[in-house]
């Protein structure tokens, strides 16, 4: 079975590198409850990590991780096909030399930090935010949001477009700000 090649931003590898590994985090809270208990509480995933191993090799083998540490010095997320792995966009985090480099070989490895596009310069109102407002909202302009597994007090505050503290103020009920389950009621405004 021949895979497609490796491609980052304008580069294209020109054979796919030898080994690549990929990373899942999610990330976990543990809080300690009445008795001895804990709940564990859901914070979502977070980046996935791709790293790999390669070589260049034959004449030019140099040339070719030239073309590579170029890319390296290009700022910003690209876009990432791997013959193995779904395309996503990423950010070219961990390039280094494993040896001596010589004309024709060069030992090299890297590593790539998916882009979660949660923040592009401005906050955007999500969708599930703007769902939540239109359903929500009560006489006076209240608006409440019902907290869904996984969500976080910052999460919530960040899709509404608040203050963390205010949001937290205008919900005296919440005694722990690090600790809301899903189905209750958080007031917006």
């Amino acid at each position: 079975m021949r895979l497609t090649a490796m491609r980052y931003k304008t580069y294209t590898w020109p054979h796919n590198p030898r080994t690549y590994t990929i990373d899942y985090e999610r990330k976990m809270a543990v809080h300690k409850v009445p008795f001895g208990g804990y709940q564990l509480q859901d914070l979502g995933l977070t980046r996935r990590i791709m790293r790999g191993e390669g070589e260049f090799v034959g004449e030019g083998a140099y040339q070719e991780f030239k073309k590579l540490a170029s890319v390296f010095y290009d700022p910003g997320p690209g876009v990432l096909v791997h013959p193995v792995w779904q395309t996503a966009e990423a950010y070219f985090v961990d390039l280094a030399l494993r040896q001596e480099p010589r004309a024709d070989y060069v030992s090299y490895r890297f590593t790539f930090w998916e882009e979660q596009n949660l923040y592009r310069g401005t906050w955007k109102e999500t969708a599930s935010a703007a769902q939540n407002q239109t359903a929500r909202s009560g006489g006076a302009g209240a608006l409440w949001h019902t907290v869904k597994r996984g969500e976080t007090l910052w999460g919530i505050a960040r899709s509404y477009e608040v203050e963390l503290t205010d949001l937290i103020a205008r919900n005296p009920q919440i005694k722990n700000p690090n600790l809301i389950l899903p189905g209750e009621q958080v007031k917006i405004r």
